[in-house]
């Protein structure tokens, strides 16, 4: 664990943030109280994923106030998982936490987290004892994405984990050298390894607006942790052309042996031969998908375009305060 000359460690919290002005007032006197209470210098990085409503507004506001926050307004919407990128490479703390801004990860677990990191811990992570107000769907799917995940991959991704965790700065010095383009941020820090725990919450449903992973883009989500961190489709795609050769074969020796017999009825049908080929059509289309998602994303890795780009910020023109310094220059204000 790290301190700096002020005495005591340094924190950064990354918040990304994509029209979410209905929870933030909730929000920011949360993390107010949540950061009177830590025992070292700390900054708050609000990241705007190119925000149509008037988040970024009341964000840009509050960084301009208060020493302690900090505002990266990117673009255009570049995704949840750049923009936590975004604010990651922006932060200066010796431990740094990544959290959402709907409240579904509770300010008040950075505390737990922040112990788990002085005990040692290099990786401390929430995991979702329950998830209220998600559909039943939804926790069914994640549920089997996970158990899908685990499967397939070498690599040990937590279940119930999402992106709220607590990284030790030489953790994420090294998870800002990989480059990948298509981002799945919880499986980049389960594979670089180091030594990981978990603090257990409730998952409370969404204080205010809606769900910014709807269906499709859970899909995507899921796709990048599939094909980035296993690569079973591949395998399955070459034994799946081992098995449909091998069903074709026999079923020409079926034919062939008929025929020899004497029976010729199967020859003049013509529903085998479409069902045959229609199946096969379908299988090639298949694979062709499935190895066209590998070559779509070594296309997109070659282009070395950036990850995201930065619009605006402000608050980082000012040092990192602690609780009671920041506490003065508010009342002095």
């Amino acid at each position: 664990m790290m301190t700096n000359s002020a005495g005591g460690p340094r924190y950064s919290i990354v918040v990304p943030v994509f029209n979410e002005q209905a929870v933030l007032p909730v929000l920011l006197h949360r993390l107010d109280l949540m950061m009177q209470d830590v025992d070292g210098v700390i900054e708050t990085i609000f990241v705007d994923d190119g925000s149509s409503d008037c988040s970024a507004i009341v964000l840009r506001a509050k960084a301009k106030e208060d020493p302690r926050y900090r505002f990266i307004g990117l673009s255009r919407n570049f995704g949840h998982q750049a923009a936590i990128t975004a604010g990651m490479e922006a932060a200066s703390g010796d431990a740094v936490i990544v959290m959402d801004a709907d409240l579904q990860d509770p300010p008040e677990v950075v505390g737990q987290m922040i112990e788990k990191w002085k005990e040692g811990y290099e990786v401390v992570y929430g995991r979702r004892l329950s998830r209220e107000g998600d559909s039943t769907f939804k926790k069914w799917t994640a549920s089997l994405f996970y158990k899908f995940l685990g499967r397939l991959s070498s690599v040990d991704i937590p279940r119930d984990a999402g992106d709220f965790r607590l990284i030790d700065r030489k953790v994420l010095d090294a998870f800002l050298a990989m480059p990948e383009q298509d981002r799945f941020v919880r499986g980049m820090f389960a594979w670089l390894g180091f030594r990981q725990t978990e603090v257990a919450f409730h998952r409370l449903p969404r204080l205010a607006g809606e769900t910014k992973y709807p269906l499709l883009k859970m899909l995507r989500l899921a796709a990048n942790g599939v094909i980035g961190f296993s690569d079973a489709p591949l395998r399955l795609a070459i034994w799946c052309g081992f098995a449909v050769s091998a069903f074709a074969a026999l079923y020409a020796l079926y034919v062939v042996g008929h025929w020899l017999a004497g029976d010729t009825s199967l020859v003049a049908g013509w529903a085998s031969t479409i069902i045959i080929v229609s199946f096969l059509s379908g299988m090639n289309m298949i694979m062709t998908g499935i190895m066209g998602l590998y070559v779509g994303r070594i296309y997109a890795e070659v282009k070395r375009r950036p990850l995201y780009v930065v619009s605006e910020k402000a608050g980082f023109d000012r040092a990192v305060q602690s609780p009671a310094q920041s506490s003065r220059t508010i009342d002095a204000a």
